[in-house]
């Protein structure tokens, strides 16, 4: 049986990037129309709906988040098949491209009106294209119970698995950031404006890239190369 792989840092990483998720739903589901940019289950299920007719559900931004993410992984996934870097350097350079897109974002939500309908769905696709980049390099890392933007095979795997107390712990503190970011960035909504979560986004997309720039380079960083 193959010895675990070491992560080195890369949890306490892909932890911050699940909290930067959090932060940018609250925006889209609570300000953009009710769409996802990083749960796509979500928006399958919102074309579900408007399939069959409920109020409430627009088309369009379900169909671009689709498809903006969609771009987004693409483009990701393109970045990491052609790369055999460390994987720290590998999230280095991904989430500083990320948090790029990201505070591109924040610049239009705070200098156009973010009620206007062409505002949002460029904002939603924005957003879609960041969170679609980040799901195929997590994918890429290869960090079990850590997608970074979906929790039920998570949540499931606590509850149905007999683990060590330390996958546990990784479980619940992944299910806790996910909610730290919602709650932060529902606050921010409430207390700020709209583009104050995703500066917080990007701020923390770019304390990632960083961070993880520097460990990559650091003495034992080849370990969970």
């Amino acid at each position: 049986m193959p010895a675990p792989r070491n992560h080195g840092p890369l949890p306490a990483l892909l932890l911050a990037l699940t909290v930067a998720t959090g932060l940018v739903d609250a925006v889209s589901y609570l300000v953009l129309g009710h769409v996802f940019v990083a749960n796509m289950t979500g928006n399958v299920v919102f074309a579900g709906f408007a399939l069959s007719g409920v109020d409430g559900v627009s088309w369009s931004a379900t169909l671009l988040a689709l498809a903006a993410f969609g771009a987004g992984a693409y483009l990701g996934g393109r970045h990491v098949g052609g790369s055999s870097t460390h994987r720290g350097r590998l999230l280095a350079l991904s989430t500083a491209a990320q948090s790029a897109v990201v505070i591109g974002a924040a610049v239009l939500a705070a200098l156009a009106d973010p009620g206007r309908r062409a505002v949002q769905l460029t904002l939603v696709a924005l957003l879609a294209v960041a969170m679609g980049m980040q799901n195929a390099v997590v994918r890429r890392l290869a960090v079990p119970d850590l997608t970074t933007t979906v929790l039920t095979l998570t949540t499931a795997g606590l509850f149905a698995d007999r683990t060590g107390a330390r996958v546990r712990a990784l479980r619940v503190a992944s299910i806790l950031a996910m909610a730290a970011g919602a709650l932060g960035g529902g606050l921010l909504l409430r207390h700020a404006d709209v583009a104050a979560p995703l500066w917080t986004a990007a701020g923390l997309l770019a304390v990632c890239s960083a961070t993880a720039g520097r460990l990559s380079r650091a003495r034992h960083a080849g370990a969970w190369h």
